[in-house]
């Protein structure tokens, strides 16, 4: 483990042919990084890593809590566990019901300030689950769940696509804290920085290449750090080469009036909730109205 200081950066000149592509680099300690400068990067590229949030006792903690379900070897195809709500389609706990460890990263305080000022006051953890992925693990498709990208928009390759009022364009941020090291040569998270910005639907050729062309990025994020991303930005999993198994939760979260799925992360049985992680469960509904403030104590404390 590095140092537990916390550092974060946006956007990394990676080397490599597969990212060529030159992005601003920036690293600086958290606690005194101004919120202005934080918010404009990550508006730009989309992205923010957190390095150094966890320490090795809280990993330790947290690989414990997966090695006891004794999981099967990972589907090449759909390599995930303790999935909640999402694709699965499932109401339930998901990873949470695994200990307290697992409930804490719900609202860690590395990750509120982010999902702050990306989602507002009022915002519920919509989905969850791990993924796990071992040596020759092929990549999964580059994909963007909102914008001119998305499965369900009408743009066409080639052509300027508006941001209509009837679809939704972004309000979803995802958390992923990754207990393992990944990166260029290792495998996890890759994305194409600031596609989130743009109104044209993704290139032929730029989506077949994924993690081999020049513009597609596999991100620096090493074990104890989580990244933060908007769902808008086109994503997706990379080959994995490392000999250990890759090992990342994901927590996504929303604005609180929306919801990508009529399933619901639920609490765990037997653990302890605070009142915000309780809030955070809460089902949809409009704010202030429907939703109380995830930063109002005194209401949240009211119940």
């Amino acid at each position: 483990m590095r140092s537990r200081a916390a550092v974060w950066r946006a956007a990394s000149d990676m080397p490599g042919a597969g990212n060529r592509a030159t992005m601003g680099h920036l690293r600086a300690m958290v606690p005194g990084m101004d919120s202005e400068t934080l918010q404009y990067l990550f508006d730009l590229n989309g992205y923010v890593v957190i390095e150094n949030v966890l320490g090795s006792d809280e990993i330790a903690a947290l690989e414990a809590g997966i090695d006891a379900q004794e999981l099967e070897p990972p589907n090449p195809k759909f390599p995930r566990f303790g999935s909640a709500a999402g694709a699965v389609r499932a109401t339930g706990s998901g990873f949470l019901q695994y200990g307290q460890p697992f409930v804490d990263l719900m609202d860690h305080e590395a990750v509120l300030p982010i999902l702050r000022f990306r989602l507002g006051d009022f915002f519920r953890l919509e989905r969850l689950y791990g993924i796990y992925q071992r040596q020759g693990m092929d990549k999964g498709v580059l994909h963007a769940d909102y914008g001119a990208s998305s499965p369900n928009s009408t743009a066409k390759r080639g052509e300027y696509y508006p941001f209509l009022d009837n679809r939704m364009t972004g309000g979803f941020c995802v958390a992923a804290w990754n207990l393992r090291d990944t990166g260029p040569g290792i495998g996890g998270f890759a994305c194409i920085p600031g596609s989130h910005k743009s109104q044209f639907r993704i290139p032929e050729g730029i989506h077949g290449d994924h993690q081999d062309g020049q513009w597609t990025q596999v991100l620096e994020a090493p074990a104890g750090s989580v990244t933060l991303f908007t769902e808008a930005m086109t994503h997706g999993t990379s080959r994995w080469e490392a000999s250990y198994e890759r090992r990342t939760l994901l927590f996504k979260y929303c604005v609180s009036n929306m919801s990508w799925g009529a399933t619901r992360v639920v609490a765990p049985d037997g653990l302890t909730l605070t009142p915000r992680q309780r809030q955070l469960l809460a089902e949809p509904g409009d704010p202030k109205v429907h939703f109380k403030s995830l930063f109002d104590e005194a209401g949240l404390e009211a119940g």
